[in-house]
Parts: C-alpha cells; structure tokens; sequence
C-alpha cells in the first residue's frame, strides 16, 4: 500500500479529528478530500492554530510524535513577558495534568520581537484598550494536554493565540490558513523522522 501524508495550517476552531459525537464542531474533513484512513499526527486544540501533519502509515504517525521530536510554538500572551518568565519556562513549570501536578521538561523558550506576520484569527484577539500582548516562541519535545497554555498560565502570561510553527524541520512558513500540501514521505524521513533521529 502506498501511503499518503500531509501538512496542513489547521485554523482556529477545528478540532483535530475527523468524526466526533459533539454536535456543530468543525471537522478536518471540512477542509480538504484526504484519502480514507487518514489521521491526525498529534493534535492541535479547538482554539490552536498551525502546523498539523495528517498520514494514512500508522508507524509513521508514531515515529513523529516521538519525545524526540520537536515542536515549536508562538504564543501570544497577555501582557509583557518579562526574563523572570521565560527563565521558568525554559527550566520547567508545574502544570496540572489530569487532576496532578506535573514537571514539564526544560526546553527553549525566548521572547518574539516582533508579532509575527500571521493573518487575522477569524475570532479576534482581544486590542489593546485592554493592556498589551506580547509573544514568546517555546519549543517542546513532548505533548501534554494544553500543555503551551498552562505553562505561560503558570508563570502569569496566559495564552490568547496559540500557533505551532514547526515539527522537527518542516515549517509552517506562509502556509495560509486551511491549506493543505501532500508531501512525500521522503521529505517527512528527511526534515522531521531523520534529524530527531541523529540527536537521541
């Protein structure tokens, strides 16, 4: 069998399936004609936006959401993220997972200087009458349940908009929102399975 994979920019308000038993939620499968067997790699929140790859090849799903593998988030928090935040969050914070505390892992994190260049949410971000925003890159090699969300909600900065940016080497880029690219599986093995592989 010749597998199919894709990258897709997943707007906000979609969850990351394809059949739900929750009424007037919008599917994957609004987006685009993905062949059957298709899957999600990994999900993105209702309210998270970017980068989401989808395959038919169950292996290939688990190969990328290995704990090797990383993945990068802009986050637009409330407020002014200040050093003192991002130090915590690049050292780890306790989050709530599943009613306990859990130690996330270190990783990177930084402030953006500038917003980045994405398109308007198609539910607006809050403006500035209401105090100032700012945003923080974060990358991760793991995937806890909302877990970009609680981590700036720990250290004070709750999240507004959340966007994935990267998994291992492939890019979100200027990818609009809902567009779908199929990709070949080499280009997965080289820029996302390969790279994670040669670090462990």
């Amino acid at each position: 069998m010749q597998h199919r994979h894709f990258m897709l920019h997943k707007p906000y308000g979609y969850i990351s399936q394809f059949v739900t038993d929750k009424k007037k939620k919008k599917l994957l499968g609004d987006l685009h004609d993905f062949p059957a067997g298709t899957m999600a790699i990994g999900r993105l929140d209702e309210a998270s936006e970017g980068l989401l790859l989808l395959t038919t090849d169950g292996k290939m799903s688990e190969q990328v959401r290995s704990k090797h593998i990383e993945k990068e988030y802009y986050a637009q928090v409330d407020g002014l993220i200040t050093e003192e935040a991002i130090e915590q969050l690049q050292q780890g914070v306790a989050i709530g997972l599943y009613g306990e505390q859990y130690g996330t892992r270190p990783c990177t994190a930084f402030r953006l200087e500038a917003a980045p260049d994405f398109p308007e949410r198609s539910r607006r971000i809050r403006d500035d009458r209401h105090g100032p925003t700012s945003w923080v890159s974060i990358t991760l090699t793991e995937g806890k349940n909302r877990q970009v969300r609680k981590m700036t909600a720990a250290v004070g900065f709750p999240t507004l908009r959340l966007v994935r940016v990267r998994i291992g080497n492939l890019h979100l880029h200027d990818m609009p929102s809902g567009a779908v690219i199929e990709v070949d599986e080499s280009v997965l093995n080289s820029q996302v399975v390969s790279p994670a592989a040669q670090n462990i």
